[in-house]
Parts: structure tokens; C-alpha cells; sequence
């Protein structure tokens, strides 16, 4: 881990206490409300969901299940949120605000919009950017620090974002088709079933089960990994369209892309991830079998014009495969 100056974490450490206490983050109640820090955090997630799982509720909030089915049941209580049981896993619940928490979240946002419009409104547009841009990378530079990557976030140079991003699909495809074309021999036949269907994959993104990652490098998508919770059917997630562009390859932005969605797939519990692959890609095959991934099915095929050995590969949850046997 590179040096940092003890004098840059200190101010940086001062900062960050006064902008929480500015914020109002150590008083009782939070942004004109009579509820909580944590109850009001869970209501703006809900309301930007709109429809959401309790376990990805408590993902998004980094508290524990435990806290989050306590939080949830007093927002009930209070008439702000419902719950209504998911028809393909009775186990799991979606969460969404009433019309009482759409009210209530429409004053949180009033709230927060006129303490940032304040304390932003009189700068320049160059400080206000500047403000944004530290903010972000601050952020994920603490994410990344979270989820073992702390070496690879700063404020230039490529960064992981997630979700959807203009020219993210055809960026994607186009990474595609030069590699596929040089090192496969595949055609238009590829190029159109990728951008097809991942066209129609982003349209579902407001799924919980659906997320999309991207790596940006000096405003260009430069790398892009999905995970797809829908179309296999049951448990079961498909990791679909991993793919570093040809220059960024060998910087460590698989290995990042890969643990976000992993990462991603454990939090929602999926019994299996499924993906798809071609024999003879061997950097990515290390990085599938340090992911747990196991080879489960080889086979000849000729679906894009060309011969080629195609591999299957299987990642279990092994702590849901042993549950099922208690």
C-alpha cells in the first residue's frame, strides 16, 4: 500500500467529523424528521428502489440483517413502508413506501437539496465539481478499502462504477467484437446476439436480481462484467459480458470487476452462478477458478460460424448448499 502523508489523513480525518456533525449525523433524528440516521437512509434506498429485498436493503445500508428487520418493522409500524412477500422465494420479502412514505421521503429530499443547494450555492462551477469529484472518489476509495481493493482507487485512472452509463452498451459490444473477431474468428452473427441481448438486459436493471459494472478511464468504458439473476430460471445467476479492453488488459480490472460481482452474488444468495466461456482463454480461466468457479461441461460447437470448444463453468454457494442439509 503506497505512503500516505500523516498530515493529509489528519486533515482528511477532521473533515470528515465536520461534515458529519454539519450534516446533522449525531443528532437523535436526521433531515427534518423525528426518525433515525439509519431510518432515514433505508427510506431515500427504498424510494430509489422502489421495490426492494429486505437482505439487499441491508447490503446497500452495510448493517446487519438483524438491524435492518428491526428498522423495517418499526417503519411499517409507523405506516412509511409495506411488505409484500416475493410469489418466487416465500422466504423473502420486497419492500416499498406507502403513500404516507412517499410524503415522507418527498420532505427528506426537500431537506437535503436545500442543505447542499447552501452550502454549494456560493461557489464557482469549478469548485462545485471539485466538490463532487473528491466527494466520489473519497467514497470509493472507502469501498474499495472495504472489499479489499484499497490499491486501486484514486482520483486519476481508471475507476470502477456500477449501473448503467451512456455508450456502456456499445462500448461492451464493441470490446466484443474486436476481440472475438481477431482471437475467434467470429462475425456479425456474434456481435448482433451480444448487443441484442444485452440491450434488453439493461431494461431490467430495476430488477434486484440484475447489476451491471463498468470501468471507466478518462471518460471511455474501458471494461464491463453483469451479473443476470433472471434468466436462468430458479436460483441460479448468469455472469454475461466480461470483457477488458485490449489495452487495459493485465492492470488488474477483471480481478476488480470479478469481486464486485461475486461480492454481489453472495449478498443475494444465488445457489449457483453460471457462465460461459471459450476453451483456450486461459488468463480468465485462472481468475474463474480463483473465484471457486469449477469446469463442469466441454463441448464442440459452430453457433457463431466458426468450430470452437465452448466451456461451462459452475460457481455453488457451498454455506446455502450445506444449509440445505441441517
Amino acid at each position: 500500500m503506497p505512503s500516505v502523508s500523516k498530515i493529509l489523513i489528519r486533515d482528511i480525518r477532521r473533515a470528515s467529523r465536520e461534515m458529519v456533525r454539519e450534516l446533522g449525523f449525531m443528532n437523535r433524528t436526521l433531515a427534518g424528521t423525528d426518525m433515525s440516521a439509519s431510518a432515514v437512509h433505508a427510506m431515500v434506498e427504498i424510494g430509489v428502489a422502489g421495490r426492494i429485498p429486505a437482505k439487499v436493503l441491508a447490503e446497500k445500508l452495510l448493517l446487519e440483517k438483524s438491524t435492518v428487520s428491526r428498522l423495517v418493522r418499526s417503519l411499517v409500524n409507523r405506516g412509511e413502508v409495506r411488505e409484500v412477500r416475493s410469489q418466487d422465494d416465500g422466504r423473502s420479502k420486497f419492500l416499498s413506501l406507502t403513500f404516507q412514505g412517499q410524503r415522507t421521503l418527498k420532505g427528506i429530499t426537500g431537506f437535503a437539496e436545500q442543505q447542499v443547494t447552501a452550502a454549494i450555492g456560493p461557489l464557482g462551477s469549478e469548485s462545485r465539481q471539485s466538490v463532487v469529484k473528491g466527494l466520489q472518489v473519497y467514497v470509493e476509495g472507502l469501498r474499495a478499502a472495504r472489499l479489499g481493493e484499497g490499491d486501486f482507487v484514486s482520483d486519476v485512472g481508471p475507476k470502477v462504477c456500477e449501473g448503467y452509463a451512456p455508450t456502456l452498451i456499445g462500448r461492451v459490444v464493441e470490446m466484443h467484437a474486436t476481440f472475438y473477431s481477431g482471437w475467434a474468428k467470429f462475425g456479425p452473427k456474434f456481435e448482433a446476439k451480444v448487443a441484442s441481448e444485452m440491450a434488453q438486459f439493461v431494461t431490467r436493471l430495476g430488477s434486484p436480481k440484475n447489476q451491471i459494472w463498468h470501468v471507466m478511464d478518462n471518460g471511455r468504458v474501458v471494461a464491463g462484467i453483469a451479473v443476470d439473476g433472471e434468466d436462468l430460471g430458479g436460483d441460479k445467476a448468469h455472469l454475461r459480458w466480461f470483457i477488458v479492453d485490449d489495452g487495459q488488459r493485465g492492470a488488474g480490472l477483471g480481478k476488480l470487476l470479478m469481486n464486485r460481482a461475486m461480492s454481489f452474488c453472495d449478498a443475494h444468495h444465488f445457489a449457483e452462478v453460471h457462465l460461459w466461456t471459450l476453451k483456450g482463454l486461459d488468463a480468465a480461466r485462472t481468475l474463474y477458478e480463483q473465484h471457486e468457479f469449477s469446469l463442469t461441461e466441454e463441448y464442440r460447437g459452430d453457433q457463431w460460424g466458426t468450430t470452437i470448444e465452448e466451456q461451462k463453468f459452475v460457481r455453488l454457494n457451498r454455506s446455502r448448499s450445506t444449509n440445505m442439509y441441517h
